[in-house]
């Protein structure tokens, strides 16, 4: 009996010294994933001070032009400028040193440039200063379309001489000169086009013809939609769809049905009074520039292997609804991977090749530029501040003097 309480009192102390080895290893690592969560609370309100400080410095380090040229140009041009962020106001027309080319270059007197919802970035929104500068503008130039007059040459340039009439794209555009690569993005103007005509062509056309032909691979006798058939993009994506030899139809407001149907749309749908998305008409191709129609919808009128390319998501800067129709688009980009119908989105890039298509569809007659409005380069804040409207019915073009 005295042994039975014996080993009875031993396992009772082992049983006892267990569940104290259990609770101090309990506590143990209590303490320390206590001490992980200090050091982690930490270590993230140090990163986020860091990242604050980071970003304060670079907000009031961030600079531009403006600040550093306080002298006159010695060899002075017109350009317009915009040193700080802000509405069309922050604009000015002032005296900057005209440019010399170099070797590959050429120097090209402006006739005539054309304005894009990108010169819009002149406001600033949040969500694109780490790439256009906190503060202010890192570049404080405008514009990227133009059209004029060959004035200089490289001395390696054989393709262009001086006087011939050319189009193309560069930044700095809205200016009485420019410098361009000649093996990059200017071509030979065709005859039968004025300077304000060509000058609408670059950005907004090898936007269109990039979307449709390369992303999203048009062939001839498809059905195809452009939604926003109106715009600038619009225009040019019509016009180049039928190219093709497909059957086009435009969606577009009251006010632009005939335009969208003199440039040669089949087909016209207002959307004020039909959304295209609930007809039984079936696509075989959707260009979206406007991006008001959910995934579902479009899927419902697209072809079983049909493409849609968003191209754009209405009116133009940084407008009410843009972050949520973004959203939008890339719920649609991530859905269409499970889906045989295809959504796709891209970024177009200036080359001379689609500079030369362009040239020749122009050349033959099968694209004609669309122009609103024409206004001059002293007038460019009023010009943007219309296309800020988001109602111009193709491209708004600016005379250079």
């Amino acid at each position: 009996m005295h042994e039975m309480k014996r080993t009875a009192g031993i396992s009772g102390d082992s049983e006892r010294r267990e569940r104290s080895t259990m609770e101090g290893a309990s506590l143990v690592r209590h303490m320390k994933r206590k001490r992980i969560l200090k050091w982690t609370a930490r270590a993230l309100l140090f990163a986020l001070i860091l990242a604050f400080l980071i970003g304060f410095i670079a907000y009031w380090r961030s600079t531009n032009e403006c600040d550093r040229n306080a002298g006159a140009p010695a060899n002075p041009m017109k350009a317009i400028l915009h040193c700080e962020y802000g509405g069309p106001e922050v604009l000015k027309l002032e005296d900057v040193e005209k440019p010399t080319p170099t070797d590959n270059q050429i120097l090209v007197r402006v006739r005539a440039a054309s304005v894009n919802p990108l010169d819009l970035t002149i406001r600033g929104p949040w969500p694109l200063r780490p790439i256009f500068g906190m503060r202010k503008p890192k570049d404080t130039r405008l514009g990227v379309d133009y059209a004029g007059t060959v004035e200089a040459v490289g001395k390696n340039v054989t393709q262009f001489k001086p006087g011939e009439e050319v189009f193309g794209g560069k930044d700095g555009a809205l200016a009485d000169y420019v410098c361009a690569l000649a093996d990059r993005s200017v071509v030979l103007k065709p005859a039968n086009m004025t300077f304000e005509q060509a000058a609408a062509v670059p950005v907004a056309a090898i936007t269109a013809l990039q979307g449709l032909r390369d992303k999203g691979k048009i062939q001839a006798g498809q059905k195809v939609l452009v939604n926003g058939a109106s715009g600038g993009v619009g225009t040019f994506a019509v016009q180049i769809a039928k190219s093709f030899g497909t059957e086009v139809t435009g969606v577009c407001s009251t006010r632009n049905v005939d335009l969208v149907r003199s440039i040669g749309a089949d087909h016209v749908i207002d959307y004020t009074k039909e959304d295209f998305t609930k007809t039984d008409q079936r696509y075989d191709l959707i260009f979206d520039l406007v991006g008001n129609h959910s995934f579902s919808e479009r899927r419902r009128v697209l072809n079983p292997n049909g493409i849609c390319v968003m191209a754009g998501v209405g009116g133009a800067g940084w407008h009410d609804g843009m972050g949520m129709r973004l959203a939008g688009e890339l719920n649609s980009l991530a859905w269409s991977r499970f889906t045989s119908q295809k959504f796709v989105a891209y970024i177009a890039a200036f080359n001379k090749t689609d500079m030369t298509i362009l040239a020749d569809l122009m050349q033959s007659g099968k694209i004609t530029p669309v122009i609103d409005r024409t206004y001059k380069l002293s007038e460019l804040p009023a010009a943007l501040a219309y296309l800020e409207q988001g109602h111009a019915r193709g491209k708004v073009v600016i005379t250079v003097e």
